[in-house]
């Protein structure tokens, strides 16, 4: 059977290499290529048929970076099967197609959740009012409404020095009263 006969010539080409022999393993190597060549045509559609010399090439890599982990007792070509499925099964997982939508592109779907946003602006600013009124007005100003420490103290007819000095005593008061007192 020639089935027989071609499993046999490849296993004792494979164990010839094993034990040193190079010329067994070059010509292991190209019987094997024309054996892997019709391997992956079959299974590759048109679109893919020219990556099946690649896949042969990752193939015989495999092959030999992984040759020491053959069997001697089993049959070659159970293990070349394994090996170039594992393989195809790689090519066909790298050319998937994964449907992906960046976030950006859900913006029109979900509406702006802007009651969240006022929730947040109210409980900002009653904590805000229970500060002395120059204070809170400070902050709010220079953290919140992004308005320049210069403008803000001018505002209060303060120096800058002295409203920066407001700010962050009052920030650290915020963080000692609602921040578990950590200063």
């Amino acid at each position: 059977m020639q089935t027989d006969s071609t499993e046999l010539r490849l296993r004792n080409l494979m164990l010839a290499s094993l034990d040193g022999d190079a010329a067994a393993y070059r010509t292991l190597l190209a019987e094997l290529g024309t054996h892997l060549r019709p391997y992956f045509t079959r299974r590759l559609t048109p679109a893919f048929a020219a990556q099946a010399e690649d896949l042969v090439q990752e193939t015989l890599l495999a092959i030999h970076t992984r040759r020491m982990t053959y069997d001697r007792t089993r049959p070659l070509t159970a293990w070349l099967h394994a090996v170039a499925h594992h393989k195809f099964v790689d090519h066909v997982r790298r050319q998937s197609i994964r449907l992906t939508v960046p976030l950006d592109d859900d913006a029109p779907f979900f509406a702006h959740d802007d009651n969240a946003d006022a929730l947040a602006r109210r409980d900002l600013s009653v904590v805000l009012d229970t500060m002395p009124a120059r204070t809170g007005d400070l902050i709010r100003r220079t953290r919140i409404d992004g308005v320049s420490v210069a403008e803000a103290a001018a505002a209060h007819g303060m120096s800058e020095t002295a409203a920066k000095v407001s700010i962050h005593r009052g920030l650290r008061s915020l963080v000692a009263r609602f921040g578990g007192g950590e200063k």
